[in-house]
């Protein structure tokens, strides 16, 4: 009689670097509580992965339709959203009734929000499945009442946002596609689409800690899906706990950082001296924008670390870099975690991407908010209002909206005003201390019976039981 199997768990992230990495450091998780997993992603994204930074578990491919050059090749957004899901859907199918004819077989689906439509594969195929918010719950409580006629857009410009669990929100806290409704149309319909089916999921997973967003996660609890579970942070367990031997980056880069340079530049500078600038791997300043943060971060006298991607390189004012090379460092990407958990940084200049704003809070770092699109803005207000680990800097008179995508340009002075608030001033010690306190309850929950940490271990041992399989020992 052979022994029995542990469940098998596809993993299935949007494809982009801010969804792929919590959902492989989840899939870590798991199998460090004795899961099998595998990663299925496009095959367009394989070819921009770096060989050496390949995670230990299996990696398997499907089509998103665009094949050679993946979405910088579709001819819009709504073509490539379209594709991916109507190619992915025959491509992820085959692909899953592979892996069970060759001895591999699926027991669920973990799949992105941000793809709905992988739910209907794994119902269809009879497969369990979970899904996986890569967003803050408070940001996906906005979505879901939108989704569900809740929440009525566009809003009016006076309007204040009031929703359970929540903080009342001005327009422009909430995120860029119900504030600015009929932006990016796309991408729009397929966040807010998250919702169309997630009834019909067996497990609810939200990347985030209960105590961060305690109030909105009982709520969401208590009326929408009582078996909601938080299993964040999703950052590398070096950061957290530590029990996750080797785990010491997320695993897959699909930027390729100059580490050596950036380091090395930090441990040359002072503790707490730096000021650490970055948007992201999606977000783009306008030309306009650039030059302001250029002036900010030169005019306030820090030394500054800022990433800038290589496409967005042309956009810094002539002659930047040489004029400021003995203040600042300016790199295409860089070991972002690293990073932040150096003790040359003092402050975070960010877009406020929820991934960036998990790894400021889990390492302690305050933050200088420059929301630019999606769940941005409702992340800054979490940070300047509820966690208080941060400031928000905000437009000012004199630049015109159609300077940039999403609101006004936010001019030199108010950044750099920001900047030194967080660096030097009285409201920045009290912020100081506030990320010391939330460091410490992401490592809380992280850690062996926090609420994360119990809330894994109640997934894997209700997904084991579902699937008629072993239900492995957390303990060993």
């Amino acid at each position: 009689m052979e022994p029995p199997r542990s469940a098998h768990v596809l993993i299935v992230p949007y494809p982009a670097q801010g969804h792929m990495n919590p959902m492989l450091q989840f899939s870590k998780r798991l199998i460090s509580k004795g899961l099998k997993a595998t990663l299925a992603t496009t095959i367009s994204i394989t070819s921009s992965m770096h060989a050496s930074a390949q995670p230990s578990f299996p990696i398997e491919t499907f089509s998103d339709g665009y094949d050679v050059g993946g979405f910088a090749l579709a001819e819009s957004t709504g073509a490539y959203l379209a594709s991916l899901q109507s190619v992915g859907s025959e491509t992820l199918t085959a692909l899953i009734e592979r892996l069970d004819r060759t001895g591999c077989p699926v027991d669920a689906v973990i799949y992105d929000g941000f793809l709905p439509w992988v739910l209907d594969v794994a119902k269809r195929l009879g497969k369990l499945a979970a899904v996986f918010f890569t967003q803050s719950c408070a940001v996906n409580s906005v979505y879901y009442h939108v989704q569900r006629g809740l929440l009525q857009v566009p809003l009016r410009a006076d309007a204040m946002v009031e929703l359970p669990g929540m903080p009342p929100l001005r327009p422009e806290e909430t995120p860029s596609f119900v504030y600015a409704y009929g932006s990016y149309p796309a991408f729009a319909t397929l966040i807010i689409g998250q919702f169309s089916n997630v009834d019909r999921a067996d497990f609810v997973l939200f990347c985030s800690f209960y105590e961060l967003e305690a109030e909105v996660v009982d709520w969401i609890r208590a009326k929408l899906w009582p078996s909601a579970r938080t299993v964040g942070p999703t950052i590398p367990s070096l950061y957290l706990d530590g029990r996750l031997q080797h785990d010491t980056d997320y695993g897959i880069d699909l930027f390729k950082p100059n580490s050596a340079a950036c380091m090395g530049w930090l441990c040359r500078k002072g503790p707490g001296s730096v000021v650490y600038v970055s948007f992201g791997s999606m977000a783009e300043l306008g030309p306009v924008q650039m030059a302001e943060l250029a002036s900010a971060l030169k005019n306030s006298g820090y030394q500054f670390l800022w990433i800038v991607r290589s496409t967005e390189m042309p956009k810094l004012p002539p002659g930047f870099t040489a004029e400021t090379a003995n203040q600042g460092l300016v790199m295409t990407w860089c070991p972002q975690l690293q990073v932040l958990a150096h003790e040359a940084v003092g402050c975070f200049v960010t877009h406020c991407g929820w991934n960036s704003v998990q790894e400021a809070i889990s390492l302690g770092v305050p933050v200088v908010a420059m929301p630019q699109w999606t769940d941005q803005g409702t992340n800054a207000k979490y940070v300047e209002d509820v966690w208080r680990i941060g400031v928000r800097a905000r437009p000012e008179s004199g630049h015109r909206e159609e300077d940039r995508k999403d609101g006004n340009i936010i001019g030199s002075n108010a950044i750099e005003r920001c900047i030194k608030e967080v660096m030097e001033g009285e409201r920045g010690k009290e912020m100081k201390r506030n990320c010391l306190r939330w460091r410490n309850l992401a490592k809380e929950a992280a850690g062996e019976g926090g609420s994360s940490d119990k809330n894994i271990d109640d997934f894997v041992a209700q997904l084991s039981s579902a699937c008629s399989v072993s239900v492995p020992n957390p303990k060993s």
